[in-house]
C-alpha cells in the first residue's frame, strides 16, 4: 500500500490485496433522505462548491446564536498511530457532504461514509486489511514522514431514476501504489466497470502509463476532482532526486477509467535533466468553462536548481478540461530555490473589484503574497512586478535575478525581520538567537540556500500553506492564514555522492538530493529552549479586502503549547498551523489549525471570537458544514500533526445547535 504525503515527503510503496467491508447494505441507504436543495445543504467538493471558495451559504448558525453551539457527535475510525512510523499519521480529511451521507478517508487509506446526522457507520471500504494492527505491520519499511489522506470526490449520474442500478453514485479515492479507486457512493462497493478495460476490478493506476523519470511515484495526498464525467488525479513524487518522476496528471472516465488526457508540466526537451513540478494539493474546476486549476510546485531538486538552469513557464496552471491542453498559465516564482510550492487550489469566485464584478483565481503562496487573475484569460487583477533578489554563492547554482510581486494588495505574512526583533523567552534565550543570526546569512526575501547556511523567510512552511483561504462573498473578504516560521538551510557539498545518495532523508529540510553534488541541512530557527526565534505572532488569520487590497483585520491565531514552558494567557504570539478557514452567510469564520486543541467561531466582520470548542487534538484540516434532518452542523477532522509535534489522534467531531 501507500502512505501518501506532502509533496517534498518520500513514500514508500508496498502492493497488498483489496478488502471492502461494509457495514450496512445498499437499501439501507436507498432509504435514506436526500437533500431537496445541493446548493444550501451539501459540500460536494474539498471546498464547499467546485471552485473551491471554502464557504457556505447556511446561515442557520450565525452571529447571534454561534454561543449555543454544541457537539453532536463523535466518529472515530481506529486509523491512526505513532509507531510504528517515525513521525506518525496526520488525520487532515475534510469530510464530503452528498447523497445523504458523510464520506472521508483515513491515513490508513480507508474510506468510511457515516450518517451525517448521528456520526453512525453506513459502509467502509479498506483497500488493504481489515485488521488495523495487520494494517500496521504491512506498512514497511517505516515511512520517514506522517501519512495522510485530505478528502475524497463525489460524482453522480445526471438521472438516477433507477435506484436499483449499482455505481450511480460514486466516490473516488486517490489510494495505493499510484491507483485511483471508484466506489459505489451508496454501498462502499468497488465500481468493477472502473478500469475493467485493465484487468483492474474497480480501479486505475498510474503506473499503468508512461512515468519518465525514477523514485517514487505516489497518489496525491489530496482528493483528485470531478469534472463532468471524467475525474482528475495527480501524483506524488521524490523531489529530491534529479530526476524525478515528472509530476503528471491525468483525467479518467468517470465510468470505464479510460484515460481521457494528461498534462506533463515538464517541458519535453528538459525531461532529461528534471522532474517533479507535480500537484500535491487540492485542485479547483470552472465547470462553466470548463477548466481545471492546477497548482504546481517546484522542479526537482528543492534547494539546488544547478541541474536544472532551465525556464519553467507554468505555475498556477488552466487547462481544458476537455483536452488537458494549456488555455493559460502564470509563473509567481522564478527558478525556486525555497520549495516554495503552490500550496492550495486556486480560489474561483466571483470578486468585487474596481466597481465590477471580476470572475477571479485567488493564488495564496508560501511567500504570504496573494496573486489574482481573471480565470478566463489568466491576466493579472492588480499588478504584478519585478523586484530585485539575492543572489546565489553556491557553486553550479544560478538564482534568478528578479522575482514577480503583486502590487495593490497587502502581503497577508509577515515577510521581513531584523536582528532587534527576534524573539526570547529570556534575554539569555534571545540572545542565543541573535547570535545564530549574526552566524547565517540573511538579506531578506528570497535569500537562496548556501553553504554557510541562509535563514529561509518565509519559509517552506510558509507564509501561506495547505487549507489556508476562504472567501466571503457578502463582505468581500478573503479569509487567509498564515504560518510565520524562518528555518535555516545549509547546503552541505558531499564527500562521498554514492553513499550519502543512499542514506535515507531526515525530514523535509534534511535530504541527500540524490543525484546532485549537495545535501541540505534544515531546522526551524529556534533557540537552546526550543523556541522559534521567528518575532510574534507565529501564525495569523487575516481578512483581506478585494475591492481596494487593503488588510481589513488580522489576528494572532491560536496559542502555542511547549512542554515544560508556561505561556500566559494573555501572550498574543499565535501557532504554528496547518489547516485552514471556513466561512459562512451566517457571518462567522470557523477554524481549529492552531496548536492548542480549539476549533474557533469568529466574526468575519471584526476577527472578534465568539466561540471556541476544546478539541481532543488540535484540528488540523478544513471544516466543513452542512444541513440534515433541519439542523445545520459544523464538522472538523482533530488528527492533530506529528510535524508540528502535537499529539494525534481520530476524532471527527460535529457541533450543531444544542435544542
Amino acid at each position: 500500500m501507500t502512505i501518501i504525503l506532502k509533496k517534498s515527503q518520500i513514500v514508500f510503496v508496498a502492493m497488498v490485496a483489496g478488502v471492502v467491508s461494509l457495514s450496512a447494505i445498499a437499501a439501507d441507504n436507498a432509504t435514506q433522505k436526500k437533500p431537496t436543495d445541493a446548493s444550501t445543504s451539501d459540500w460536494a467538493f474539498f471546498g464547499h462548491d467546485a471552485g473551491g471558495s471554502q464557504h457556505s451559504p447556511l446561515k442557520a448558525i450565525n452571529t447571534g446564536n454561534v454561543q449555543r453551539l454544541k457537539q453532536a457527535w463523535v466518529h472515530r475510525s481506529g486509523d491512526f498511530a505513532d509507531a510504528p512510523f517515525p513521525r506518525g499519521t496526520a488525520f487532515q480529511a475534510t469530510p464530503l457532504h452528498a447523497n445523504g451521507l458523510l464520506y472521508y478517508c483515513t491515513p490508513f487509506n480507508r474510506v468510511f461514509a457515516v450518517d451525517p446526522a448521528t456520526g453512525a457507520e453506513r459502509w467502509v471500504f479498506d483497500p488493504h486489511r481489515p485488521d488495523p494492527q495487520a494494517r500496521r505491520a504491512a506498512l514497511s519499511p517505516p515511512l520517514q514522514f506522517a501519512s495522510r489522506c485530505r478528502g475524497v470526490a463525489y460524482w453522480q449520474e445526471a438521472s438516477t431514476a433507477d435506484q436499483t442500478k449499482a455505481c450511480q453514485r460514486r466516490i473516488f479515492k486517490n489510494g495505493d501504489a499510484a491507483r485511483v479507486y471508484a466506489l459505489d457512493a451508496d454501498t462502499g462497493a468497488l465500481c468493477d466497470d472502473f478500469g475493467a478495460s485493465k484487468d483492474h476490478a474497480g480501479w486505475v493506476t498510474h503506473a499503468d502509463f508512461e512515468n519518465h523519470g525514477e523514485g517514487l511515484l505516489a497518489s496525491a495526498s489530496s482528493p483528485p476532482v470531478v469534472l463532468g464525467d471524467v475525474v482528475i488525479s495527480a501524483v506524488m513524487v521524490d523531489d529530491g532526486v534529479a530526476n524525478a518522476h515528472d509530476g503528471i496528471v491525468r483525467a479518467f472516465d468517470v465510468r470505464t477509467g479510460e484515460l481521457r488526457w494528461e498534462f506533463n508540466p515538464i517541458p519535453e526537451q528538459y525531461r532529461e535533466q528534471s522532474g517533479a513540478a507535480n500537484v500535491w494539493s487540492t485542485m479547483s474546476v470552472d465547470p462553466v468553462r470548463n477548466l481545471v486549476f492546477l497548482p504546481t510546485t517546484s522542479p526537482s531538486t528543492d534547494y539546488y536548481g544547478g541541474g536544472r538552469q532551465f525556464d519553467m513557464p507554468l505555475a498556477i496552471v488552466a487547462l481544458d478540461g476537455a483536452t488537458g491542453a494549456v488555455v493559460w498559465s502564470q509563473q509567481v516564482v522564478r527558478h525556486d530555490l525555497f520549495d516554495y510550492d503552490l500550496v492550495g487550489h486556486p480560489l474561483l469566485v466571483d470578486i468585487r473589484r474596481d466597481g465590477r464584478r471580476v470572475p477571479a483565481a485567488l493564488l495564496q503562496t508560501k511567500m504570504g503574497w496573494l496573486f489574482g487573475f481573471d480565470r478566463a484569460n489568466g491576466q493579472p487583477l492588480w499588478p504584478i512586478v519585478e523586484r530585485p533578489v539575492p543572489a546565489s554563492d553556491v557553486p553550479g547554482e544560478q538564482a534568478a535575478k528578479t522575482q514577480p510581486v503583486p502590487e495593490g494588495m497587502a502581503p497577508f505574512a509577515r515577510q521581513v525581520m531584523t536582528r532587534d526583533e527576534l524573539f526570547g523567552l529570556t534575554p539569555i534565550d534571545r540572545a542565543a538567537c541573535q547570535r545564530q543570526f549574526d552566524r547565517l546569512r540573511y538579506d531578506g526575501m528570497y535569500t537562496p540556500p548556501s553553504v554557510q547556511g541562509s535563514i529561509l523567510f518565509p519559509s517552506a512552511l510558509g507564509g501561506g500553506n495547505w487549507g489556508g483561504a476562504s472567501y466571503d462573498p457578502a463582505s468581500n473578504l478573503l479569509l487567509i492564514k498564515a504560518e510565520n516560521l524562518a528555518t535555516v538551510l545549509r547546503v552541505v557539498p558531499k564527500d562521498d555522492p554514492e553513499a550519502e545518495d543512499a542514506l535515507p532523508p531526515k525530514d523535509y529540510l534534511t535530504r541527500p538530493l540524490r543525484g546532485t553534488p549537495y545535501r541540505v541541512e534544515g531546522e526551524i530557527f529556534r533557540s537552546p529552549l526550543g523556541i522559534p526565534c521567528t518575532p510574534t505572532p507565529w501564525g495569523t488569520l487575516t481578512a483581506l479586502d478585494l475591492s481596494n487590497g487593503e488588510v481589513r483585520w488580522q489576528i494572532p491565531l491560536g496559542q502555542i503549547r511547549k512542554a515544560g514552558i508556561t505561556i500566559p494567557k494573555s501572550a498574543k504570539w499565535g501557532s504554528p498551523n496547518v489547516g485552514g478557514p471556513m466561512t459562512t452567510a451566517g457571518g462567522l469564520t470557523f477554524i481549529g489549525a492552531s496548536m492548542d486543541n480549539k476549533l474557533r467561531a469568529l466574526d468575519t466582520a471584526t476577527g472578534k471570537e465568539l466561540w471556541s470548542a476544546d478539541l481532543p487534538v488540535p484540528g488540523m484540516a478544513v471544516p466543513m458544514t452542512y444541513r440534515a434532518n433541519g439542523k445545520q452542523y459544523v464538522v472538523i477532522a482533530a488528527g492533530g500533526s506529528v510535524t508540528a509535534e502535537t499529539p494525534v489522534g481520530d476524532y471527527l467531531i460535529a457541533f450543531t445547535l444544542e435544542d
